[in-house]
């Protein structure tokens, strides 16, 4: 009898140490880990484009992308519609890379209704804005076989993503808020000590060899994206720097932590740039998003706190 009561007593410890153990597990699942790149969309190489003629309409467009300037740049050889910056200076690797404003989710979700435009936006508008507005230049002809190329080569790249659904690693990835504002002068300290060397201590960035395009874009000024652009959006540039910069870091590996990627966004977006006018954007003004530093808005915050924060 004295036996069974020892076994039971044994036994409950053991329950016990086996519910801590699990416990603990638990708790650890809230960790948070980093993922492996098969969790996020990583869009396909130039060597698996098609070797056929619409493979070879994909494949200009690629090109175009990687090498807008020397298509349509300054002093481009089919057009000078642009800056003499390139796509892939904000859509990294030819809008293929994780996290890296890249082009995943676009062919999924085109044609859409844009809250920014108050109408219905299709992929060559959404092409064209980035004419307009990144690269600071003039649209593109829609029946063109440039623009055709550059929609061929986004359609091919999200072939394999299902209607109205954004895979894992598409686009730019939200920050979480600070509870101060964005602060320009923490920023400035952080662009002296890891941009500077890249894209110049004006901003101005570094020309290639061949003086047609830019080996690291200028981040203001007048060769520069302009004021109506996705990354004059401080949450834009603050995922995307904080995920992909100082060139050629990821999101496994990041170099800046969450605040110095909101300061040193603050910062660039406070320098001098070209204006675009955007009086017309955001129709309806209780959709504008948090970060949009132009108003009207629908709520009582000044466009200083839009613009830097801290957000709600």
């Amino acid at each position: 009898m004295k036996s069974n009561w020892i076994l039971i007593l044994l036994g409950g410890m053991l329950l016990a140490m086996i519910a801590d153990t699990i416990g603990t597990r638990q708790e650890l699942l809230f960790v948070p880990v980093k993922h492996d790149a098969a969790d996020c969309w990583t869009g396909a190489g130039a060597n698996q484009i098609p070797v056929d003629e619409k493979g070879a309409l994909i494949r200009y467009g690629r090109n175009l992308i990687e090498n807008t300037a020397y298509y349509l740049g300054p002093n481009g050889n089919v057009k000078h519609i642009s800056n003499g910056m390139n796509c892939q200076n904000c859509h990294l690797e030819a809008g293929t890379k994780p996290w890296g404003n890249n082009f995943g989710a676009v062919a999924a979700n085109h044609p859409k209704f844009g809250e920014r435009s108050g109408t219905i936006i299709s992929i060559e508008k959404r092409v064209n804005d980035c004419f307009e507005r990144s690269l600071n230049g003039l649209a593109l002809d829609s029946n063109s076989k440039e623009m055709r190329a550059i929609v061929s080569y986004v359609k091919w790249l999200g072939s394999d993503i299902p209607k109205g659904t954004k895979p894992k690693g598409s686009g730019i990835m939200q920050l979480r808020y600070m509870n101060r504002a964005a602060d320009p002068v923490k920023g400035k300290t952080v662009y002296t000590t890891t941009c500077e060397r890249c894209h110049g201590k004006n901003g101005q960035g570094q020309m290639s060899p061949i003086n047609i395009t830019y080996t690291y874009p200028p981040l203001w000024g007048e060769h520069s994206y302009n004021n109506g652009a996705g990354l004059y959006r401080l949450s834009r540039f603050a995922g995307y720097v904080k995920n992909n910069m100082p060139n050629p870091q990821n999101y496994h590996t990041p170099q800046l932590t969450d605040e110095e990627a909101w300061d040193v966004a603050a910062f660039v977006n406070t320098q001098p740039r070209p204006a675009f006018d955007v009086s017309k954007d955001w129709p309806n003004t209780k959709k504008k998003p948090f970060d949009h530093p132009f108003g009207p808005y629908g709520d009582e915050l000044s466009a200083v706190q839009h613009k830097y924060g801290p957000w709600r």
